[in-house]
Parts: C-alpha cells; sequence; structure tokens
C-alpha cells in the first residue's frame, strides 16, 4: 500500500508540464523522489537508444555545461579524428524510469548531439527531423503524427532463449485468458509513469501480437515517445519471461507488425486538412496535395519507412499489409487511409499512412513523411481517384488501368530507389544519407549471400 509521502511525491512529479520545464524543476523532483541517477538518451541513425549515465550529484553541471563523448564509437555517427560531441539535454523529455524505482530510481532525459562548435551533429537523426519542423513551420504548419507500433510477445526456453512461438491463441479485440491482458496493463502503467498518454490496448490479429495505442503529439514528442515505448515494452515483457519483438514479419503464413501512422497538419491553431462539407471525406484541396506528395514520393521513402529485409516479408498482398499505391477512406488494402468523418470532429481529420513498420526510426521516418507531403502543397499536386474496392482482388490489368502501382518488393529496390531520391537526400543531409545507404547495402549483401533452410528443404535433395 502507497503511503500518504509516495502520494504527494507521484502527485508532484505527474504535475510536471509538458514543455517549459525548467532545470530547478527538475532538480526538485530528482530531490523529492530519490532519483539517484539519470540517463542521458540519444539515438544513433538506426533508431537505436543509446545513453550516458550520470549520477545526480553532477545532473546540474550536465544541464548547465552538457554531456561529452566519443562519437566515433556510435555507428553512423564520426570519424574517429572528429569524435568529440556533446549532449545537449532537452529537459521537457524528462521522465522517471519506473522500473528502477525500488533499487536505484533512475530518470531519462533524451538529448540533442552537437559538434565542439556549438553545432547539431548532421548525424543526429532528432536533429534532422527538428530542422524539417522548422520548415514546415516557415509554412505557418505544426505537424503532428499518431505512430500505432504493433509488437509480438514471445515465449522464452528454460535457458532463457527466444523461441519464435506466441505465448497466446488470441486474435484481434480478443481478451485473452493468460497473460496477455495483465501484462499489456503493466505496459500501460509503465508507459503513463513515463509522462506517455494511453489511449488503449488490445490484442492484435495474429496470435501473440499486441498493440498499445498512445496519444496523438507533435510529431517530435511522438517520435521520443514511439522510441521509449520499443524499450519499455520489452523491459515489462522480460520481467515476465517474455520476449516483445517489433520484427515486422517473425512468423510465416500470419499477420506481420506494421506501424501505421495517422498524420495532420495545423495551421493557426485549426485542422488544415479539415473542408467542411466535402463529404464523403471532407479533405482539403491541401491535405489532398499532402497526399498526392507521400504517394509520389513513397517508393523513395520505403527504404526509410521499412528499413530491413525482414520489412518486405510482411509487405505482400494480404494479411491487412498495403502493398498497393493508392489512398481511400473505408479501403485498408491502400496505402494511405482517410478515416472516416465523425460529426463535429474537423479537428480530428487526417490520414493514416500504412506502410511503415516499428523497425524504422522515427525521427527519419517522420522527417521524409512530412518532406514528401509539403512537396505535394508545394506544387499542388492532385492524387489519382480514390480506390475503395479491395485492391488485392483486383487483376494486374485493372490495376494497371487505374495506375496503381506497388511499393518496392525487398530491401534492395527500395535502396535503389532511395540512392536516386533528390528529396530523401536533401532532407537527411550527405552525411546520414551516405551512411545509411551504405550500411543498408552491406546489411543487404549479408542477406543475399546466405543459404537459407527453404532453399535446403527445396533443393538439397531434389538436385
Amino acid at each position: 500500500m502507497p503511503t500518504k509521502a509516495a502520494a504527494v511525491r507521484r502527485n508532484y512529479y505527474k504535475d510536471l508540464p509538458k514543455t517549459g520545464v525548467t532545470k530547478q524543476m527538475i532538480m526538485d523532483i530528482v530531490k523529492h523522489e530519490g532519483i539517484e541517477f539519470v540517463n542521458m538518451q540519444f539515438i544513433d541513425i538506426f533508431g537505436i537508444v543509446k545513453g550516458i549515465t550520470v549520477p545526480t550529484s553532477k545532473l546540474e553541471d550536465a544541464i548547465d555545461h552538457n554531456v561529452w563523448f566519443d562519437g566515433s564509437s556510435i555507428e553512423g555517427y564520426a570519424r574517429i579524428f572528429e569524435s568529440d560531441m556533446y549532449l545537449k539535454p532537452d529537459l521537457d523529455t524528462f521522465a522517471i524510469i519506473p522500473w528502477t524505482r525500488e533499487n536505484a530510481p533512475t530518470a531519462r532525459i533524451i538529448c540533442d548531439v552537437y559538434t565542439p562548435d556549438d553545432k547539431p551533429f548532421a548525424g543526429d537523426p532528432r536533429g534532422v527531423l527538428k530542422r524539417q519542423l522548422l520548415e514546415a513551420k516557415k509554412l505557418g504548419f505544426t505537424y503532428y503524427t499518431g505512430p500505432e507500433l504493433e509488437f509480438f510477445l514471445f515465449k522464452k526456453d528454460e535457458e532463457g532463449n527466444i523461441t519464435p512461438l506466441p505465448h497466446d491463441s488470441g486474435s484481434y479485440f480478443d481478451f485473452a485468458t493468460d497473460l496477455g491482458e495483465e501484462i499489456r496493463k503493466e505496459m500501460c502503467f509503465a508507459l503513463e509513469e513515463m509522462r506517455i498518454d494511453v489511449e488503449r490496448s488490445t490484442h492484435e490479429v495474429a496470435n501473440g501480437q499486441q498493440e498499445i495505442g498512445f496519444k496523438y503529439d507533435n510529431a517530435l514528442s511522438a517520435a521520443d515517445n514511439a522510441v521509449t515505448f520499443k524499450y519499455v515494452m520489452k523491459t515489462i515483457a522480460a520481467k515476465h519471461d517474455l520476449y516483445a519483438t517489433f520484427m515486422p514479419k517473425p512468423i510465416f503464413g500470419i499477420n506481420g507488425s506494421g506501424m501505421h501512422v495517422h498524420q495532420s497538419l495545423f495551421k493557426d491553431g485549426k485542422n488544415a486538412f479539415y473542408k467542411k462539407g466535402d463529404a464523403p471525406y471532407y479533405f482539403s484541396d491541401m491535405a489532398k496535395s499532402f497526399i498526392a506528395g507521400q504517394l509520389t514520393h513513397i517508393r523513395e521513402m520505403s527504404a526509410i519507412l521499412d528499413p530491413i529485409v525482414n520489412s518486405y516479408k510482411r509487405l505482400v498482398a494480404g494479411y491487412e499489409a498495403p502493398v498497393y499505391i493508392a489512398w481511400g477512406q473505408m479501403n485498408r488494402s491502400a496505402l494511405i487511409r482517410v478515416p472516416r468523418f465523425t460529426t463535429g470532429r474537423g479537428e480530428a481529420t487526417r490520414c493514416e499512412l500504412r506502410c511503415p513498420d516499428p523497425t524504422c526510426n522515427p525521427y527519419l521516418a517522420f522527417s521524409v513523411m512530412l518532406a514528401a507531403g509539403l512537396d505535394g502543397i508545394k506544387k499542388k499536386m492532385v492524387p489519382p481517384k480514390p480506390v475503395e474496392e479491395n485492391i488485392y482482388h483486383l487483376s494486374e490489368a485493372d490495376r494497371n488501368l487505374k495506375s496503381i502501382a506497388s511499393l518496392p518488393k525487398n530491401l534492395f529496390e527500395a535502396l535503389q530507389e532511395l540512392k536516386k531520391s533528390n528529396l530523401v537526400e536533401s532532407v537527411l543531409g550527405e552525411h546520414i544519407f551516405g551512411k545509411y545507404y551504405d550500411a543498408k547495402m552491406k546489411e543487404w549483401d549479408e542477406y543475399r549471400i546466405r543459404v537459407t533452410q527453404w532453399e535446403l528443404d527445396k533443393y538439397l535433395e531434389r538436385y
């Protein structure tokens, strides 16, 4: 039973504002909550969380004078002779890590990466998104996103090895009779403790597949939350001898895990996507141009949105995964869906890009998505007619008549599209663009030369 004093401490932390957090606010919370360490976190180009831990006795100095580190140790960052960098804490991201409270209470602050000459580091993905959001701001826009990250909970064997076997036999919206429901609740509590507003949790389509949705937010906060979400899920799952994986297609023959992203632009405090009376979509011309931009650039963005070899095992016809480049409202086989309009909720008007998966770096993904949409707006692009029939049931000839193209079929094809993209290179910058492409081509080559079990089963005895 929590004590009254503990409840007061929780309320003190809970009242921390979303923006405008000061050093004094953080130091007061550290004192009241008994925080002993703070993880200064940052992100590599693949979206993996990195960090440096400082004791709270050194926290004030870290906030005032930043935290220096060796950038040459981080893949995709810097060469050995230009390795010195520092972390600049974003105080608005302060959060207490809930599972550390019992032993060595620890908080985290997400940081931006800077070079010794006090300039944002070109290889910092968070900096890429901040620059792109500034471009939107110059046009008067604020970009909001709501990513939905699906994941699987898998069992571990007696030796602690992960077995690709679902821990339950539930399906869409089931209330499972095993640990799944209780684990999701514990995950939700942990997210709330880290100042992430949870809106719902569900069992997804496939056995062992889960989804926890958090509140729609400005794109930078949403990206921060998406990265936090993944390591919270993994940590809570491990407490129950399970493993949470965001691998897009871990099991053949069942639905994979996506990261559908809801998007909208606001201007002067109002949703720029909403157009009164324009039934059935209630979508403004600006919103349609935004969609047109994303449809136009989607193939060249694919290697960012779906970044691993396994991503393209999910992107096949069926299994609710989008394959064809089209848009519609009721059509979940389309790449971009416009959720049905609800009377009196014009501010909720949005479009949903359905191809990204949760292995993507959300900072880079949101950056290229926004750039593509803004390109459509600047050029007043007009999207093709919406498609409301099930595209999976159309013949190739019918798809050609409707000019419905397809996403890349594998990572190599996606990388070839990426290589010739002026838009993506301009958004990511030369540093990340080159490092990312080279690393992913190496990944493809590693996969390409491997002999798989499928090949052995198919050919070994036959030839």
